[in-house]
């Protein structure tokens, strides 16, 4: 018998801590997730912003939501104005995610401000994203909660960040992530 301890997931704390609303709007989010946001087809983005809204999204004028997306709470998504929503980017949202204007978030980026007190109990821990003004995470990148990313910066390919401040202006990519250079002529103050 081993001394490492193994976690009763069955007693873990926090499941539907951060759900925020009755079962019932929870579950019919879901249906409606499925019919009119997750699902391929080339619904009209205006019409996923809709059903967005009429769950308590905060979502400006000409925001452009591609289709295959999935948003765990709408309720708990804040979208300013002219940002590019990309086909399968997943918001994972137990906590809020913050999305400013004229942002790019790219295909099959997965956003999620949850986590798990694994040395402990596994009890459901939250922090919200930030993404500032002008910003661009770019494909395929993973980003936890209680990250920010600063304003008109840019966010390479497959990059994980894990709670890391990108600063405004700059590029950044890699796992572990690194500053790669400014995304604009202006020279990098250190």
């Amino acid at each position: 018998m081993t001394a490492i301890p193994v976690i009763d997931l069955s007693k873990a704390p926090g499941e539907r801590a951060s759900w925020d609303r009755p079962i019932w709007v929870v579950y019919l989010w879901a249906v409606c997730e499925l019919l009119f946001v997750t699902n391929a087809w080339q619904i009209s983005s205006s019409l996923r912003i809709r059903v967005l809204r009429a769950f308590g999204a905060e979502i400006g004028e000409g925001v452009v939501f591609r289709p295959r997306t999935r948003v765990k709470f709408p309720w708990k998504l804040h979208i300013g104005a002219r940002s590019w929503i990309g086909e399968g980017v997943w918001f994972h949202n137990q906590d809020h995610i913050y999305v400013a204007n004229d942002v790019v978030i790219s295909q099959e980026t997965f956003l999620t401000t949850g986590s798990h007190a694994h040395r402990k109990d596994m009890a459901l821990i939250t922090s919200p994203v930030y993404v500032d003004d002008g910003a661009w995470i770019t494909s395929r990148c993973v980003v936890l909660g209680g990250t920010r990313v600063g304003r008109a910066a840019l966010i390479k390919p497959l990059s994980l960040l894990e709670g890391n401040e990108i600063p405004e202006g700059e590029i950044w990519g890699g796992n572990p992530i690194m500053f790669v250079s400014m995304r604009f002529t202006k020279a990098r103050t250190p």
